[in-house]
């Protein structure tokens, strides 16, 4: 959907559309079926300024907005979903807090090559034992000696394994508050430090072009300039970070679910069934046009959501209602795509297999559908 959008939102929109019909989709099924990471299109993309849209240009960055994110996501997602998350996570995790909460010269230090994407950046949250409830966090950093010593474990971290990673944000207890809870901060940690290694490679079902590594960290030290933004505040920083960034994964999961209606489209011209195009047949429009309706109600929700977090307005909820509203929209696209498409649907051959993969996930990353929910009744004002 184009109504609506500045020119500069719509000449970015248009380019990326460009580059990922041209680029992307010609290529990385290859990649996808390997499981390699797709250097060559990363490095394009850094060479667009795509890692650095939303930031200023003073720091390396497009000097453009959080919305302008979304929108190139969710023209990447269109092609191919394991680009859109290298991007999504670059950006929204990878750099995002540093611009947030970082020093000025932590931000000289890493920004201006995080939005070239001359290196990515990770974070490091989920743990092995801990998934949707993140504050059970075991991973520890003491300081001693004018260093933070660091040890634990942390699972399912995009963007931190591959050969351009130069560094990862882990968030680790650091004490004990005066209630007793535990004192989570987040700390800096650049690649290659001693202690820090990566872990196993994941196997997974979708996103098989994005590197997804499990982190270990075994009496790692970093100096204690490493901190970023206060002390304790490590858990309180992170929540506003994914407030943000479930408006970015709204919008490439509103591309997958678009992607999904195009080549259905794309495919009920060609294919023939009893003699006619089975687009003709009453079946296929109806399902075609349901994937339609749930592909512009996830995108007016993600727009709506960005909007008023550009306008610093609460947004909380917006987001919980984009994320659980296009994911919804993608799973159920794929599925319907699939469908339409038959035997061939699974196939790898074609991109709606990929889709389907692909679209699970948008259901449990940065919040489960259920901590969706949850987040929606508690700001209705529903008991926690």
């Amino acid at each position: 959907m184009t109504h609506g959008l500045s020119a500069e939102h719509e000449e970015l929109r248009r380019t990326v559309e460009t580059f990922a019909r041209e680029e992307v989709a010609p290529v990385i099924g290859d990649f996808y079926e390997r499981g390699a990471f797709p250097y060559g299109i990363v490095a394009a993309m850094g060479r667009m300024g795509l890692f650095g849209l939303p930031f200023d240009e003073e720091h390396g960055g497009m000097g453009g907005d959080y919305f302008a994110l979304c929108l190139a996501l969710e023209e990447l997602a269109r092609v191919d979903s394991s680009v859109a998350i290298t991007l999504e996570a670059g950006v929204s995790l990878g750099a995002m807090p540093i611009h947030r909460f970082g020093t000025e010269e932590q931000r000289n230090r890493w920004l201006p090559r995080l939005c070239s994407g001359e290196i990515l950046g990770a974070f490091g949250l989920t743990e092995p034992g801990g998934g949707s409830d993140a504050g059970a966090i075991r991973t520890t950093a003491e300081l001693v000696g004018g260093s933070w010593v660091i040890n634990g474990t942390k699972s399912f971290i995009t963007n931190s394994g591959t050969d351009i990673t130069g560094l990862v944000t882990v968030t680790a207890v650091t004490g004990e508050r005066p209630d007793g809870r535990p004192e989570i901060s987040a700390i800096l940690v650049p690649a290659g430090t001693p202690g820090f290694s990566v872990g196993q490679k994941y196997s997974k079902v979708g996103w098989n072009a994005s590197d997804t590594s499990e982190l270990v960290f075994d009496d790692c030290r970093v100096p204690e300039a490493n901190l970023l933004g206060k002390r304790g505040r490590g858990y309180a920083q992170f929540l506003g970070i994914l407030d943000e960034g479930r408006i970015a994964i709204a919008a490439l999961a509103t591309g997958l679910a678009q992607g999904c209606v195009d080549e259905s489209l794309r495919y009920a011209g060609q294919r023939e069934a009893f003699g006619s195009p089975i687009g003709d047949y009453q079946a296929i429009q109806f399902k075609i046009a349901d994937m339609e309706a749930r592909a512009h109600t996830a995108r007016l929700a993600y727009h709506d959501a960005a909007s008023r977090m550009l306008a610093g307005e609460p947004f909380k909820r917006q987001a919980a209602i984009a994320k659980l509203t296009s994911s919804n929209a993608a799973m159920d696209n794929a599925r319907d795509a699939t469908q339409i498409f038959g035997g061939y649907g699974f196939m790898n051959e074609y991109p709606v297999g990929r889709f389907y993969r692909d679209a699970k996930i948008l259901e449990v990353g940065e919040g489960t559908s259920e901590v969706q929910r949850m987040l929606i009744a508690r700001d209705l004002g529903l008991p926690a």
